[in-house]
């Protein structure tokens, strides 16, 4: 039962998260710059997470697991979200999304490495299959080199994102974790903003895009990914993530009329492909006892 809820929270997560790239284009629209969405991205969602901490009656995290959580917000979620809305600046919704979804092969070389966890002959074809998919994703129709090349840096900071919350994750909850690195990043964040200025909603539509980004694309995806990440293991959840970058390109199908050509359906097709691949053989070896 324990795998199953993870496996449902990790869907949760991504389908949460896929709706980051359209609510970030609503709040370009309105005028906001990449500071000022990730730094009230950040500070309200700490905020919201503190209160939630409080209600029940939960302690801030101390000593080096404290410290652990700093790095992954100042660090890790900073230098992600970054790059990924600075991405979509350069690049299609689309294509970002299909590019960040790079991190759940990085996580398998990282979890090898780290965790000693076995390399299969199926994990070495999924791999394959997705740098070459990559390759072919990585079209200039899609939108500009860099762009391209920020969603691959946010694919990897990720990365290691997950493999240290792994560790982390077995000794504190889901919303003492995300309070601290919620924080963290907003504080960053914050700092950045006032030295660069911030750029506000100005509209009705800002602020509902700014909610968005707050609840449904932070919120909701970091503490159901926190939460299932130590149910299930860093491969499985990274994996486990492939509606992600679906609900990402249909919505930005149906709001922007965005379309990708051939050869980038291709490569973004291999990705998938090489990610269900791997999520189905990594799905095979639950026990029934365990679902």
């Amino acid at each position: 039962m324990k795998r199953l809820t993870g496996i449902l929270l990790i869907a949760i997560s991504a389908a949460s998260f896929g709706t980051l790239a359209i609510f970030g284009r609503y709040a370009y629209a309105d005028g906001m710059d990449t500071f000022t969405v990730l730094f009230l991205r950040f500070t309200i969602s700490a905020s919201i997470m503190t209160v939630i901490l409080i209600l029940r009656r939960e302690h801030f995290p101390r000593g080096r697991i404290l410290l652990q959580l700093i790095g992954m917000g100042a660090l890790g979620y900073v230098g992600q979200s970054f790059m990924y809305l600075t991405a979509i600046n350069y690049a299609s919704a689309g294509l970002v999304a299909l590019l960040l979804y790079l991190y759940p092969f990085f996580v398998f070389v990282l979890s090898a490495i780290v965790f000693r966890e076995q390399v299969t002959r199926v994990k070495i074809i999924a791999l394959v299959l997705a740098l070459v998919g990559t390759a072919l994703t990585v079209d200039p129709a899609g939108g500009q080199l860099l762009g391209a090349l920020m969603a691959i840096t946010a694919a990897a900071i990720y990365s290691v994102y997950i493999i240290v919350g792994t560790n982390v994750m077995k000794h504190v909850s889901a919303v003492q974790s995300s309070a601290v690195i919620f924080a963290s990043a907003g504080f960053v964040f914050g700092m950045i903003t006032a030295v660069n200025g911030a750029h506000f909603p100005t509209s009705n539509s800002g602020w509902f895009a700014m909610s968005g980004i707050v609840l449904i694309a932070t919120v909701i995806p970091v503490v159901t990914f926190l939460a299932g990440l130590e149910m299930v293991g860093p491969t499985n959840a990274a994996m486990l993530s492939t509606l992600e970058p679906v609900v990402t390109v249909l919505l930005a199908a149906w709001l922007f009329q965005e379309r990708l050509n051939a050869i980038s359906l291709l490569g973004g097709g291999l990705i998938l492909v090489a990610v269900i691949l791997l999520t189905r053989n990594e799905l095979r070896e639950i026990k029934p006892a365990e679902i």
